[in-house]
């Protein structure tokens, strides 16, 4: 029952992050609320990156060769070396999703994979493919919490003349 219900969450949340993000303008796609955090236009591309470089190649990995080490990555160096907020949010959103969309053919054609497979990580131990699974949906949930954010704080920056508390009113 977990394999069905993961493939209809990463669908579910590719079209979230699809509707978090279209029609989104240039300036608010680059925004950042400190210069610490990140932009919508480098979550979109963050996501993109992780879903072949880490989640997909690292599940096919662990369930097809669980002896030999997982790829390198490194998401945090990615920000700057792949310059993620001088991009296009409309380009960036249609990599996301063309990648997810073959990460969801992909799943598909798994067949009777054992989620129990394992790999040892370094830093976190055993890890099976259930939870590198499981994790790639968690990570989606993560950001598109963080694509909320981004448009709530965007929303109370621009509208700083007016109040949003009404809205906890309820």
């Amino acid at each position: 029952m977990l394999f069905p219900l993961i493939l209809i969450r990463l669908q579910a949340n590719a079209d979230a992050i699809s509707a978090l993000v279209t029609g989104v303008e240039d300036g608010q796609a680059r925004w950042k609320p400190e210069p610490s955090q990140w932009s919508i236009l480098e979550v979109v591309n963050h996501l993109a990156d992780k879903e072949v470089e880490d989640f997909r190649r690292r599940l096919d990995c662990t369930l097809n060769r669980p002896y030999e080490p997982w790829p390198p990555i490194d998401p945090k160096g990615w920000l700057e070396e792949r310059s993620y907020n001088s991009r296009s949010l409309d380009k960036s959103l249609d990599r996301f999703l063309t990648r997810r969309h073959e990460s969801l053919a992909f799943l598909q054609e798994l067949e009777a994979p054992d989620w129990n497979l394992a790999y040892e990580h370094l830093g976190l131990g055993v890890i099976t493919a259930g939870d590198l699974l499981t994790s790639w949906v968690e990570h989606d949930h993560r950001h598109v919490r963080q694509l909320n954010r981004l448009h709530q704080d965007f929303l109370v920056k621009e509208i700083s003349a007016h109040s949003i508390r009404y809205a906890a009113d309820e």
